[in-house]
């Protein structure tokens, strides 16, 4: 299976890049840099891997970890550059270099002059995080040396928010580097690479979350249900693996973040329940660490859309993959381990249609924010979800002029992704009378559905998992 299917714009976007250094820059610079963010597992590396294999350039891939000191992760680089197809590698293994300082500067003089080549920091948070100079240094050499050199520099992290930082206003490496932000694989993505039908597609991206690692190992053309019954058994398949090293390496079980992310995961949205999912916590301490999940991105809290101002915030764990590894595979490992995967599977399928029908709502709704705005009843519209303390009413679909509190709402909707369950005439009541409740809606308001399985009733406009997929397509 080809598992770069939906990564052409990123290698077409490195390769143009690199066409960059070798054309050269304005007053002898044609040095570039780039900072290259996504999550754990999304690819990143293996993206990275497969743009210098196809470049043909003198290269330096160097993957940093957690050492214990700075000392170590600087012996560890010496050893890769020293190893690695730059001309002038043996420079770094005959000087020894002690400091970064003194390994950057011999990594220049390690480079080409003639030709372009290609050096690579992957996991620099690491780094950074072992020697919080690290990132100083590397602009100063950046700076006086890397850009007189015909070299592109990719620095790679999977925390996002560090990652991100590193480009703000006051940090060494500001406006010195380009970004790259690396997506999962889209919905679009899995259906070519499984050959499934699009709403069968929406399922593996809901259990996979787009990760290439776990769809690499699922078979062409199988459902859902035949892949966990082959992936769930096995304790050394990506679809169980994948998720604990991600959360081990951020968020242990017993730190106050990786409770809270545990809770969240169980299914609780509301601040209240989370605090007593994660055992009671008191309120400033759940508060805090909601905002290191909100800020590493790997959770996100929402507000109800609408014209009238709402304190009933909600919070979802970010990553679909997750979303699915926290319901059901994170709390059964042990019972998977002594054999009883049986039982852990048996879980998930009694609980997949309820399940799917909740966590698909946010994947629809960033599926309906890609959608050309002719396919919409209005264009360039911020789309949310409404909702009150009893959920009544609660409407999955909620287009309105800007957010979370609107001017105007442009349009509303509802979401209804059973199989051989059509959108019908009391799944339209049930949203008109709902639509009464909201505020700044009236009778005026345009609707829409979506549906997996086409709709029974006329006067709605009905989209299907077919057209959220040409979401993706551009």
């Amino acid at each position: 299976m080809d598992g770069f299917v939906g990564r052409d714009r990123e290698l077409a976007l490195l390769h143009g890049m690199l066409d960059r250094v070798d054309r050269g820059g304005r007053a002898g610079r044609p040095g570039r840099a780039l900072l290259m963010r996504g999550r754990r597992r999304v690819g990143k590396s293996r993206l990275v891997e497969e743009f210098v294999e196809r470049a043909g350039v003198p290269h330096l891939f160097f993957t940093a970890s957690a050492q214990p000191t700075a000392a170590a992760d600087l012996a560890l680089f010496v050893e890769a550059a020293a190893a690695s197809t730059l001309p002038q590698a043996h420079l770094l293994a005959e000087q020894q270099p002690r400091t970064w300082d003194a390994a950057l500067t011999l990594l220049t003089a390690a480079l080409p002059t003639d030709r372009p080549s290609v050096v690579v920091l992957d996991e620099m948070p690491y780094l950074i995080a072992g020697d919080p100079g690290f990132e100083g240094t590397l602009q100063k050499i950046f700076d006086r040396e890397l850009s007189r050199k015909p070299v592109l520099l990719i620095c790679v992290g999977s925390d996002l928010a560090m990652m991100e930082a590193l480009n703000d206003y006051g940090r060494p490496f500001h406006q010195r580097a380009t970004e790259m932000v690396i997506p999962p694989l889209s919905p679009a993505d899995v259906r070519d690479m499984l050959d499934l039908p699009a709403a069968d597609a929406f399922d593996a991206y809901l259990v996979s979350g787009g990760l290439p690692l776990i769809l690499d190992e699922w078979p062409t053309g199988a459902s859902v249900g035949d892949y966990l019954a082959e992936a769930v058994p096995d304790p050394t398949s990506a679809l169980l693996v994948s998720g604990e090293r991600a959360l081990a390496a951020e968020f242990p079980p017993q730190s106050q973040a990786g409770l809270v992310l545990r809770a969240i995961g169980s299914g609780e949205r509301t601040f209240s329940l989370v605090a007593r999912a994660a055992g009671d916590m008191p309120q400033a301490s759940l508060s805090r660490a909601l905002r290191l999940l909100i800020q590493k991105r790997a959770v996100e809290d929402e507000l109800p859309l609408s014209t009238k101002p709402s304190r009933e915030t909600r919070y979802t764990v970010a990553d679909p993959y997750l979303r699915f590894w926290l319901s059901f595979l994170g709390p059964h490992l042990s019972e998977i381990e002594r054999g009883r995967g049986d039982l852990t599977l048996n879980r998930i399928l009694t609980s997949w249609s309820s399940w799917r029908g909740r966590v698909v709502e946010p994947v629809i709704r960033e599926a309906l924010r890609r959608l050309p705005g002719d396919q919409l009843p209005a264009q360039e519209a911020v789309i949310g979800g409404y909702w009150t303390r009893t959920n009544d009413p609660e409407i999955d679909i909620v287009g309105a002029d800007r957010g979370p509190v609107a001017r105007r709402i442009c349009f509303v909707g509802s979401i209804k992704w059973q199989e051989n369950r059509p959108f019908d005439a009391h799944d339209l009541g049930r949203l008109l009378m709902h639509r009464s409740q909201l505020p700044g809606a009236d009778e005026s308001v345009p609707t829409l559905a979506v549906s997996r399985s086409g709709t029974a009733v006329d006067g709605i406009r009905v989209l299907s998992a077919e057209d959220l997929l040409t979401a993706y397509q551009n």
